[in-house]
């Protein structure tokens, strides 16, 4: 039997096109998980040039490393300055609304008055 031969799949790669970095990009927002998302703006930074976003950015590479990466925890100040680095800007949009909560129908009774 052969061996299967394996190599790392490493999104920076692929992220070629302004399209591609935004569509990336939103989908780990989508997730709303801090983790994923510091993740996926270092693959954007990578994929961009590490050196010269944190250059950009004004935080120094090892710690934009460090910061981005899956491990990472950056503070939201070094979050906004790589999105600038990146010539990409942050906005709000509303939330998907939840489905209201199905409610069972009550079972009405008539009301039978009470003698005093």
């Amino acid at each position: 039997m052969s061996k299967l031969k394996t190599t790392v799949w490493d999104a920076a790669e692929y992220l070629k096109t302004d399209e591609d970095i935004t569509a990336y990009l939103e989908a780990a927002f989508e997730e709303s998980d801090p983790a994923l998302i510091a993740a996926a703006l270092g693959d954007v930074a990578r994929a961009r040039g590490m050196t010269q976003i944190a250059r950009e950015a004004g935080v120094g590479r090892e710690s934009l490393y460090k910061a981005l990466s899956k491990d990472g925890n950056p503070e939201f100040s070094t979050v906004l300055k790589v999105m600038m680095a990146l010539g990409l800007k942050l906005t709000a949009t509303p939330a998907k609304p939840k489905p209201a909560p199905r409610r069972e129908p009550v079972a009405r009774t008539a009301s039978v008055p009470r003698r005093r």
